[in-house]
């Protein structure tokens, strides 16, 4: 019932930009935190960066100062990502945490590379 849909990826040249949307539809109710995790080929899922319903961010060390979380609305969330690197390679997933549950979107392919 409820829907995470993320949307611009692409591949894009070492040390370009991307921004990724991610809008949740659907019965919700609440909102504690949401966030973005990829996950790159042989490797494991990773926290990228989560904001809180107060606003409140983090980010992982390996993006930090390059990648920018925001909120735009109650249920939709962005990531803006700077200074690509090759390493960030990877299927990104947005994610929304409830008091109750947790919702993952389909993900969407983010390529770095010459």
């Amino acid at each position: 019932q409820v829907q995470l849909v993320e949307s611009g990826g692409g591949s894009v040249q070492p040390g370009g930009s991307l921004r990724l949307s991610c809008v949740a539809s659907g019965s919700i109710f609440s909102v504690n935190v949401m966030g973005w995790y990829r996950q790159a080929p042989g490797k494991q899922r990773e926290l990228v960066a989560h904001i809180t319903a107060g606003g409140s961010t983090s980010y992982a060390d390996s993006v930090k100062g390059r990648f920018t979380i925001s909120k735009n609305a109650k249920y939709a969330v962005a990531l803006q990502m700077n200074a690509l690197k090759p390493e960030d390679t990877a299927v990104y997933y947005c994610k929304l945490v409830n008091e109750y549950v947790s919702w993952w979107g389909q993900g969407t392919q983010v390529t770095v590379s010459s």
